[in-house]
């Protein structure tokens, strides 16, 4: 399945349960996940692609998209630091990567291209998760 001939439908449609809506007293962080996952794949940003993946929500969707940015883009600063949906995006289970076979080999051929100066401005330990990632553990 093509999850990118999705990009007119929400991950609410597309993964469901649909998620009501949060606590009244919920942080800003899980207000914006749930308003995220009522906006059409196709209009999601780097941001909105980085904080998705880094809680985890509805990988299978959202990682074809966040790798789909960083073919063009691999260190692309979607809201913090330059690099930072790659080191999310690498940071995700294996598991969910595991379901995702050619955009996972994408993403490593991306990875291995990368010059050495560019890894060392990634902040403490990003260098080491990239290679984790790029080995395949």
């Amino acid at each position: 399945m093509d999850h990118l001939l999705h990009l007119d439908r929400t991950l609410d449609e597309l993964d469901p349960p649909r998620w009501p809506p949060p606590p009244a007293d919920a942080t800003r962080l899980v207000r914006t996940v749930h308003e995220l996952r009522r906006v059409p794949l196709g209009a999601l940003g780097a941001a909105d692609l980085r904080m998705l993946v880094a809680q985890r929500v509805a990988l299978p969707f959202v990682l074809p998209l966040a790798v789909r940015l960083l073919l063009e883009e691999p260190l692309l600063d979607a809201y913090f630091y330059e690099g930072d949906l790659l080191l999310a995006a690498v940071s995700a289970p294996p598991a969910a990567w595991t379901l995702l076979p050619e955009p996972a080999a994408r993403l490593r051929a991306v990875i291995t291209r990368l010059p050495e100066a560019a890894l060392a401005d990634l902040p403490r330990g990003a260098a080491e998760e990239l290679a984790r990632f790029s080995a395949g553990t």
